[in-house]
């Protein structure tokens, strides 16, 4: 007799495996943190714990944010609609000026609680205080692939940027054998680090294994300094730095011609698109078609509450597949599968965590959610991938599974507070008001 912790049934599942197999007749058995079958319906065979009834919705990995700053769920709506420089120094940077440790626990469970009532089962985190990051991760039990951000200035958190070398292997070491929290080491910009911190970072990473993410190629600015500071443009600087390779992840990458996309796909680089805040923040349209004609790994990231304003990948696959079409003018680019995998699988690979997560297969860890289509607007269903990418929301989410445990069932959130973390997050607000002068 079979055994399992949880049985998913009555469901349509999207593997997003290598053939995108869907398949309407089958269940998922859940083992631990594991999947470890999928197939007919056992029935009375089976002695399992849990039994998830689907109840005819779509089945698929949990969605993957491979670019974000958790904390600044408590930037949201700060300061919209404003010139990018104005935005930072007149809001941004005055706030977190203000930042401590508590800040970041609370801007980050509360990301935490968005994230997976909207399908998010692994996010990548770049910001300050990454420990309560990680920690509030651990907590709200998602899979999290954290960093300390890295710059050549002194940081509310460590100080000197040599303490921020030192901070980071500490995070390195300290959660080195967690299932769930994963460490990389990520330098802020070519333009805001030395060549000799970039260089360090780079060494950091490669001596634990570990991903490097930078923020490349986001503004013309980025661009116009690096270039002004080292006579290169930001991949080329990064090149003749040695950094360059499959270790390396790069945020954004909107400013690239046909020569360095070529390069990152020659020297295994991946990519992480974050449309919605490319666009809110006039950064331009990234060359992501062309990219993945290039066998570039691109995964999708939705950046931070005060550039987007909100962690719902579903909205980003939505404006990404629509943005190139419009960019292109072409319908047939960025279809609804190529954004979909992007979110998934694609994502999964981008981070290193290609083995583990991304697709629903046995042996992988059980990151899934279950999408209720019983609504007027997912009704009725031709194409499952398109109905996801056009016609859902972060909303219709009933149910997430992270590493073999129920974290969102029947839409009620399972791992956290919600209302506890609710009301913490206005009062932090408040700090927040003050340090920029809103009454």
């Amino acid at each position: 007799m079979d055994s399992f912790d949880i049985i998913i049934k009555n469901g349509i599942i999207l593997t997003l495996n290598s053939d995108n197999s869907i398949l309407d007749d089958s269940v998922i058995g859940i083992e631990g943190d594991s999947i470890v079958y999928i197939g007919k319906d056992p029935g009375d065979n089976c002695n399992c714990k849990k039994t998830i009834n689907a109840r005819g919705g779509l089945i698929l990995p949990g969605l993957i944010n491979g670019h974000t700053h958790a904390a600044m769920t408590l930037f949201r709506g700060l300061a919209d609609d404003l010139p990018l420089m104005e935005w930072l120094n007149n809001y941004i940077f005055p706030a977190e000026a203000r930042m401590d440790e508590n800040f970041v626990k609370i801007g980050t469970l509360l990301a935490c609680a968005e994230m997976i009532m909207s399908g998010t089962t692994t996010f990548c985190d770049m910001y300050l205080f990454e420990e309560e990051v990680a920690l509030a991760a651990k907590t709200a039990g998602m899979r999290c692939l954290a960093g300390e951000v890295l710059y050549d200035f002194d940081s509310p958190n460590y100080g000197s940027v040599e303490n921020g070398l030192e901070y980071s292997e500490k995070l390195i070491k300290k959660w080195a054998d967690d299932p769930i929290i994963s460490i990389a080491v990520e330098p802020h910009t070519p333009f805001t680090c030395s060549p000799d911190l970039l260089v360090s970072a780079n060494a950091l990473a490669l001596k634990y294994g570990v991903p490097l993410i930078i923020h490349l190629a986001e503004t013309k600015r980025e661009q116009n300094e690096v270039q002004k500071q080292y006579n290169k443009r930001p991949v080329e600087h990064l090149l003749s730095l040695g950094i360059l390779g499959p270790h390396l992840i790069a945020d954004h990458c909107v400013h690239l011609d046909d020569d360095e996309i070529a390069l990152l796909a020659e020297k295994g680089v991946s990519v992480i698109h974050n449309p919605e805040s490319n666009m809110k923040l006039s950064s331009g349209v990234a060359p992501v078609w062309d990219m993945l004609e290039k066998g570039i790994s691109v995964g999708l990231g939705t950046d931070g509450c005060a550039s987007n304003n909100n962690l719902d990948l579903f909205t980003e696959m939505d404006m990404a597949a629509k943005l190139h079409k419009a960019e292109k003018k072409d319908t047939t680019v960025m279809d609804a599968l190529t954004v979909l995998r992007m979110a998934t699988i694609e994502c999964a690979k981008a981070l290193g965590m290609g083995d583990i997560t991304g697709s629903i297969e046995t042996r992988k860890k059980a990151d899934i959610i279950i999408v209720d289509t019983n609504k007027p607007h997912l009704t009725p269903i031709y194409n499952p991938f398109s109905h996801l990418v056009y016609s859902a929301t972060g909303a219709d989410v009933s149910h997430t599974i992270i590493n073999g445990q129920l974290v969102m069932e029947d839409c009620r959130l399972l791992s956290l507070d919600i209302n506890e973390i609710l009301q913490k997050a206005r009062n932090e607000s408040e700090k927040v008001k003050d340090a920029v002068l809103i009454s």
